[in-house]
């Protein structure tokens, strides 16, 4: 196979028009391409208001080895698919956790013919939407059943981002099976994939039927609350389930926690399992018009526009109007941003969880917290543009105990709870008043998104000094690299407190460090940041639970 890059489009075009633009970079006749996909498609506004839709191509291309290939433009490559190692002995696996490490770890068994027992504290994903959906009317939280905690994780009510740092085989083997479960096909090839809350509902619910089908025993309502451990190996686990109690016997558990479980590490550091504090990120949510955004991000080009001449800009090739391409209509999609400083005094501040069109959600799972998180659905056609803004804080800021971060978080989230009237209602203020450290009394022309709803008031009363001053600090350096972000109006809700684990278990080849038995992983464990990190996680876990 050949693959393709740097194809530099002022249009996004199908494939049958995308099969021309090949054929003439090769310079061979377009039947000769016997099959052409996209791996990458990323957009570049740098040279705002133009916008170039940037293609990498993967082309089956008959004889292909006698071609003499632009080693600048094409190449060739040996696609290497991932593969699960056969079991090599009987076991009988308990997983816990239905967030992408659960489910995926639970996936790679099952489809090995290792059948698993599932425990899920929360609810399935229908009866979840149910509760969260009360929670955001009434401010009526299940503990058990909210943004945290039930089918799917955390991950499940978020925009769905697909991003992801790592180089793995494993990556696209997530991607290709999401997509086979419901997730829209795009996210095989753009730069910035998502599937968006409302899609990723319904893949998590057929990952759900698939493991059914393959004798998975899944059981929701069902929270590890114990373990028993004899000479350093795992014997047992201890379920509630209700008002009931029961213990399984297995010595192969794969914990996949979650970030919000706390208190399955208050148990497990009960337990002598190794956990340390490791530095994690603070702060509010910040919300623009998504027109703004996008105004900052493309230049006069609005989203939406239809871009009809289509033109490759790629030196040392054919242009697109030789090959005399196809051309079809599209839009630009919504904008995000991402932006990181570096503070003087060696604190950084960075925006995360960016969600276009998207909307500020209560994340709650205890009853005297406020948390805040971000969602869109895949359309992302809100209104409002919606991100973390976030300060990094290590243990020289909440100590160095195991569980010192989970109290810190707790702190944070009372006081955000008792400023906005101790009903889950957020506390916020405006960008304007915020800088002048003074409280807001109501909205500008940027509605705020978050339910139950918003109590106006000034952050800096409520928010330790340290992350007020290092946001204050690094807005006007965001305002100089996005131009929406010096608008007064922008709103700040707090706070955001779940964007990582603050604990990691330690483990080594997978496995805790000084009990065998145990394979911690995910982000709850420390070992991800993210759906596909999370899942490919879960895979490796898999992998280590079948040697």
């Amino acid at each position: 196979m050949l693959k393709l890059s740097n194809i530099r489009l002022t249009e996004k075009l199908d494939i049958p028009a995308l099969r021309k633009i090949a054929a003439g970079i090769l310079g061979i006749a377009e039947t000769e391409v016997n099959n052409l996909s996209i791996q990458k498609l990323s957009i570049d506004a740098r040279k705002k208001p133009r916008v170039e839709f940037v293609y990498t191509l993967i082309a089956e291309v008959t004889n292909a080895r006698t071609l003499t290939l632009k080693t600048n433009v094409s190449s060739y490559i040996q696609p290497e698919p991932y593969q699960f190692p056969q079991p090599r002995a009987a076991i009988k696996p308990v997983i816990v956790g239905t967030g992408p490490a659960g489910l995926f770890a639970a996936l790679c068994l099952a489809e090995a013919g290792i059948k698993c027992v599932i425990l899920e504290r929360g609810k399935p994903v229908e009866e979840r939407i149910r509760d969260i959906s009360r929670f955001w009317l009434t401010g009526e939280l299940d503990p058990d059943s909210n943004v945290q905690f039930g089918e799917g994780g955390a991950g499940t009510f978020s925009d769905g981002k697909l991003t992801t740092g790592i180089s793995d085989p494993r990556v696209r083997y997530v991607f290709e099976r999401l997509a086979e479960f419901g997730a829209p096909d795009e996210i095989l090839y753009l730069a910035k994939p998502h599937v968006g809350t409302d899609n990723l509902r319904g893949v998590v619910k057929r990952i759900r039927e698939r493991l059914i089908e393959l004798g998975c025993d899944i059981r929701f309502g069902h929270r590890l609350v114990d373990i028993e451990v004899s000479n350093t190996q795992l014997q047992s686990i201890t379920v509630e389930a209700g008002d009931a109690r029961y213990s399984i016997e297995t010595d192969k558990l794969i914990l996949a926690p979650g970030n919000s479980a706390r208190d399955t590490f208050e148990m497990l550091h009960k337990r002598g399992v190794q956990l340390l504090p490791k530095n994690f990120s603070v702060g509010v949510r910040i919300e623009h018009l998504q027109s703004e955004i996008d105004r900052s991000q493309y230049g006069t080009a609005p989203v939406g526009a239809i871009i009809n001449r289509p033109r490759m800009t790629t030196t040392s090739r054919p242009r697109a109007a030789d090959c005399r391409p196809y051309v079809s209509s599209h839009s630009i999609p919504a904008s995000d941003y991402k932006l990181v400083t570096h503070l003087p005094n060696g604190r950084s501040v960075y925006t995360f969880c960016v969600c276009p069109g998207g909307y500020v959600v209560a994340s709650s799972s205890e009853q005297s917290g406020v948390v805040t998180n971000g969602m869109s659905e895949f359309l992302r056609d809100g209104t409002n543009c919606n991100g973390a803004i976030l300060a990094a804080v290590t243990p020289e800021d909440f100590g160095h105990a195991p569980l010192a971060g989970i109290e810190f978080q707790r702190k944070l989230e009372h006081a955000a709870f008792m400023a906005g009237g101790g009903n889950f209602h957020a506390p916020a203020q405006l960008v304007g008043d915020f800088l002048r450290r003074i409280p807001s009394t109501g909205a500008g022309k940027v509605s705020p998104t978050y339910r139950p709803g918003v109590r106006f008031c000034n952050l800096w009363d409520v928010l330790p000094e340290l992350i007020c001053e290092a946001i204050a600090d690094a807005l006007p350096d965001f305002a100089r690299r996005v131009s929406a972000f010096g608008t007064p109006d922008a709103v700040l809700t707090a706070v955001e407190s779940r964007s990582s684990c603050p604990v990691r278990i330690e483990r080594e080849d997978c496995e805790t460090v000084g009990i065998h038995g145990i394979f911690p992983c995910g982000e709850g464990a420390g070992y991800a940041g993210g759906i596909i990190s999370a899942a490919v996680d879960g895979m490796r876990c898999a992998e280590a639970v079948n040697m």
